[in-house]
């Protein structure tokens, strides 16, 4: 159930003081244990902050994306790298069978038994993915099984759609790079089902007339050309209509159903890159989800904390604070 990455964290995001406090003492504390729960749509860097968080806060994630719970297409389904774990323990990630369905009440039955097991060796569990449903599931279950044990923060890495829109389609030229066709080829059946298992990740049945045609001997060279050339579109098309779903089932969740979350705005990480997209990261996603779990764990005052991080980077405190809000 859990993968364990072995390589050890190399750098340490923005560490806001706790005071020294061992999470270990949740398991005595009278209060309710504290779950987090990372959301966004794809591409966002939930995978990211979450590992930020968990190498700051002594905690471990599980995996709540229902297309990489599944063994295998570690690059058509995005999965997150031995070394981008950090060393940070990850449940749920790779362990199902491609060929089973993992259902909803399938995650509720497993991370259940994740957090426990985190919560008793005194870590906090993150729970980190795109799919909401399966989040939804978990936390707003039919006998409010989850709300009666935990107390949980949310929050919602965000990024304008215009960009995110121009970034998954960048991505999936990167993925493609690294060798997604080939990797989706080796899964190929022509006669798959794509409504069960990991045959509905995206970039799996886009690419199926592609793969037909190149085991085809009446398709000529030019044919498979323009056949991968409209499957790789159709992976990027597809996927920003993910991230819209995504994003729709989000603002259901604070709009309808009354959930208070954390919203961080990343689009101005985005627009830019290298040194420059790390350091704004720290101080526009990383630095500000920091603030908002401290004061979640240990109920820390972070007016001074805001007015510091103001200080160092030359920003107005309020623009500071708007990178952290809560909706």
């Amino acid at each position: 159930m859990m993968i364990i990455c072995k390589q050890l964290a190399q750098t340490q995001v923005m560490q806001i003081p706790t005071g020294g406090m061992d999470l270990s003492v949740l398991r005595y504390n009278p209060h309710k244990p504290k779950v987090v729960v990372v959301m966004g749509a794809t591409g966002t860097g939930k995978s990211r902050l979450s590992v930020d968080l968990a190498t700051s806060f002594s905690a471990e994630i599980i995996n709540a994306d229902k297309i990489q719970v599944y063994e295998g297409l570690d690059i058509a389904t995005n999965k997150i790298t031995e070394e981008e774990c950090s060393g940070v323990p990850h449940h749920l990630l790779g362990i199902v069978d491609p060929e089973s369905d993992f259902t909803a009440g399938n995650f509720v039955s497993k991370a259940s038994l994740a957090m426990k097991s985190i919560v008793g060796r005194g870590k906090l569990p993150i729970i980190a993915g795109g799919s909401n449903s399966f989040i939804e599931a978990l936390v707003d279950d039919e006998n409010y099984d989850f709300r009666s044990r935990y107390d949980v923060c949310f929050l919602w890495v965000d990024v304008a759609m215009h960009v995110l829109n121009q970034f998954v389609s960048d991505r999936v030229d990167r993925m493609v790079a690294s060798g997604m066709v080939e990797e989706v080829r080796n899964m190929y059946n022509p006669n798959g089902d794509y409504s069960k298992g990991i045959r509905r990740a995206i970039g799996v049945p886009e690419f199926h007339s592609y793969f037909r045609a190149q085991y085809s001997s009446s398709a000529d060279e030019k044919t498979r050309s323009l056949l991968l050339e409209r499957a790789i579109k159709e992976t990027k098309i597809n996927t920003s209509k993910l991230a819209q779903r995504q994003l729709a089932k989000i603002l259901r969740l604070k709009n309808v159903k009354g959930w208070k979350v954390h919203r961080i705005d990343a689009t101005k990480v985005f627009k830019k890159t290298g040194k420059e997209a790390d350091e704004a990261w720290a101080e526009l996603v990383a630095g500000p989800a920091s603030m908002i779990i401290d004061e979640f764990l240990y109920n820390f005052d972070h007016p001074r904390a805001f007015a510091d991080m103001a200080d160092r980077s030359g920003r107005d405190v309020r623009e500071v604070q708007m990178a952290a809000t809560t909706y």
